[in-house]
């Protein structure tokens, strides 16, 4: 499984609204860290625990899920970071 560049930008960009908004961080806060939702969002990322499922539409309108933590490796494996 592999991730557009546009996917992993709505799926971290999604994230950060949430952490924005109050949800639990899946990442630890490093020692002088500031809070900055966008960048904890892509630690959480990198780190491959970002809650969040991709639902691909397919042309015959069905719907591919997408396995999130295969797809953040091919990705960190093909690109390196974000």
């Amino acid at each position: 499984d592999r991730l557009t560049r546009f996917e992993v930008a709505r799926i971290v960009g999604a994230r950060a609204l949430q952490i924005a908004l109050g949800a639990p961080l899946l990442v630890k806060l490093r020692r002088g860290e500031k809070f900055n939702p966008i960048e904890l969002a892509k630690r959480e990322f990198m780190e491959g625990v970002v809650p969040i499922t991709v639902k691909r539409p397919l042309p015959t309108g069905e719907k591919v899920v997408i396995d999130i933590k295969k797809a953040i490796k091919n990705w960190i494996k093909e690109y390196g970071s974000l």
